[in-house]
């Protein structure tokens, strides 16, 4: 089948600085893609690009079969877009935000009709389909807008940070939302931060840093290829003390804050001698995606 987007080669600088630099990116047809990178890596700007909102320096773009930007309105027909920035109108109800996106997209008031209660039950809105946008929480903003994106049912979804804001029980709805849309074989781009949920929803995942896709693969593979398989995470005041011990006992240590974190093929030393220290309290775990994520790109804070 062939890629809903693939992008070759795009490139894109603001003031003589590379925001874009080279970025090959080929998204598997009924798949959740996951674009990650710190702030300021180049997400939101190669969806842009990758949706003909801008025009690249370099590079090709086709999206759903159109060259972009140049077939950016056929494109975009059918592409569904959650933005960061919420941009629900404040004096429609719940239902006419839905209503007056589907006329956007030029469907009728009978197709409407029949998408909006399926799409306030994805939502978990059904309740509030009279309520007006400003008596909403932010949480059921961000839903109301994930619902919007859904209404001319798009071939392909693009979410930038989706559940920001959410509650933990809202993101499980929205997560079990967008597995019932893959499973129905709609396609997925998505960019988040949260890395417990690229790891639950993403079946592919690019990493970009400073412009350029630093490394592609599932999150398994991803976590397998690039850290240490066991995590002990270390915490209390005589840390500076047991941190020359840790460098002998673990593959590989990082010290962030007030935490010292050791990498380890076999946990087992490690704990055996914290538990010899009383002063010192410790979380053992699995390595995960975000392990991953902070090795490659670093845990410097990106403003």
């Amino acid at each position: 089948m062939t890629s809903p987007l693939t992008i070759t080669g795009l490139s894109k600088r603001y003031g003589g600085v590379a925001v874009v630099d080279g970025v090959d990116l080929a998204i598997a047809p009924g798949q959740c893609h996951g674009l990650l990178g710190p702030n300021g890596a180049g997400k939101t700007t190669t969806l842009r690009l990758a949706l003909g909102l801008i025009e690249a320096d370099a590079g090709e773009i086709r999206l759903l079969g159109h060259k972009m930007p140049e077939g950016g309105r056929a494109a975009r027909a059918r592409v569904g877009v959650v933005p960061q920035v919420d941009s629900l109108d404040p004096d429609f109800t719940v239902r006419e935000n839905l209503f007056a996106y589907g006329r956007y997209f030029g469907l009728d008031r009978a197709e409407v009709e029949a998408r909006v209660p399926g799409l306030l039950d994805f939502a978990g809105l059904a309740g509030k389909a009279d309520a007006r946008v400003p008596s909403l929480s932010g949480g059921m903003k961000r839903r109301l807008t994930l619902a919007r994106a859904l209404i001319n049912d798009p071939d392909l979804v693009v979410l930038d940070e989706p559940t920001t804001g959410l509650d933990p029980q809202a993101r499980h709805l929205v997560w079990q939302g967008l597995r019932r849309l893959t499973a129905r074989g709609k396609t997925l781009l998505l960019t988040t931060h949260f890395m417990d949920e690229a790891e639950r929803l993403c079946d592919r995942i690019s990493i970009i840093d400073k412009g350029r896709i630093i490394v592609e693969g599932s999150p398994r593979e991803l976590i397998r290829s690039h850290i240490e398989p066991q995590v002990v995470e270390v915490y209390g005041e005589a840390l500076a003390d047991w941190r020359v011990c840790a460098q002998d006992l673990c593959k590989r240590c990082e010290t962030a804050g007030e935490t010292l974190f050791c990498y380890t093929d076999n946990p087992d030393p490690v704990i055996a001698e914290l538990d010899k220290q009383p002063e010192l309290r410790y979380l053992h775990r699995p390595a995960n995606l975000e392990d991953v994520f902070l090795k490659l790109t670093g845990r410097d804070l990106r403003d």
